[in-house]
């Protein structure tokens, strides 16, 4: 019986260089409209603004969390942390939907308390700072356009962002149409609409988040097909004792155990079940080889 585990690091699907620039420069332009909204919002002693600059802030904060997560992931393995902090990836991508469902219950709340206590605001000012919020948001919620299918942060932080850039076309739309109305019923109407389309959209980040947290096959990958490419290679009469698991939200691995035809050859073997599974997005592999014998020894042994 022989096993060896290999890390093979082939070039990564997401761009580390041009992800840490977007969070940083995401993060700065959003720490100036929030700054920018809090001023507007106390001049003009508005509830609307002040607790949009709330939820903005609330998006900063998640912004830096993915930003020290992503750094985290790359110092090296050590002897208490033997893969790094790879997995504080998963764990800020979890915190990050959690954030978004608590600022949805933020925006059903205040939209709740405004139809009950409809209150005049200024129009016109609040649909000027709230196309600006439509500008910021967007372009940062654009930065993560590319790596948000590639990374759970990239899509928490793209999530984040283009929810914020909605709630910002909300507040513009009521500004507006409370200027040609003066209905400040419109207001908590469209804050609902908006909490609604959020709660849709963050569904499947927290899905993935909490799958990826219990160890469960990450939402890429297919385990019936990783079986049968492995079963695919010559050499091979069966494999069985399968995991997969994501290390990070951009690395997954996998333990099996495989079980040789007579004479296979195992360096070969294994090289070249290596290769199928780096095709199917696998880079860490530890594979147990045994005969046909001592898997017959094993299932007996199993059957006592």
């Amino acid at each position: 019986m022989s096993q060896e585990h290999h890390h093979h690091h082939h070039a990564p699907a997401v761009d580390a260089h041009s992800l840490n620039r977007a969070f940083v420069l995401g993060i700065v332009l959003n720490v100036v409209f929030v700054v920018t909204e809090f001023i507007a919002g106390f001049w003009l002693d508005s509830l609307s603004l002040l607790s949009d600059a709330g939820h903005n802030m609330a998006d900063v904060v998640s912004l830096v969390l993915a930003l020290l997560a992503f750094r985290l992931a790359k110092v090296k393995p050590n002897k208490h942390y033997t893969y790094g902090y790879k997995k504080s990836t998963i764990l800020v991508s979890l915190l990050n939907a959690v954030i978004l469902l608590v600022a949805v219950g933020g925006i059903v709340m205040e939209s709740i308390h405004k139809f009950s206590r409809p209150t005049p605001v200024e129009g016109g000012a609040i649909a000027w700072v709230a196309g600006i919020g439509v500008i910021i948001n967007g372009f940062t919620a654009f930065l993560f356009l590319r790596d948000k299918e590639k990374d759970l942060n990239a899509k928490g932080a793209y999530m984040h962002m283009a929810a914020d850039a909605l709630v910002s076309v909300g507040v513009l739309v009521a500004g507006i149409a409370i200027v040609h109305t003066g209905w400040y019923i419109i207001d908590p109407i469209i804050g609902l609409v908006v909490a609604v389309v959020i709660l849709f959209a963050t569904w499947n980040l927290l899905h993935d988040s909490v799958r990826l947290t219990l160890d469960g096959i990450p939402a890429d990958i297919d385990r019936q097909q990783v079986v049968d490419s492995m079963r695919t290679v010559t050499g091979v009469q069966d494999v069985h004792h399968i995991h997969i698991w994501a290390l990070s939200t951009t690395e997954n691995a996998l333990t099996a155990h495989i079980i040789l035809k007579p004479d296979g050859r195992s360096e070969e073997i294994k090289y070249h079940i290596r290769q199928e599974l780096m095709k199917l997005g696998i880079s860490h592999a530890t594979l147990e080889l045994e005969s046909i014998e001592e898997h017959d020894k094993e299932e007996e042994d199993d059957s006592d």
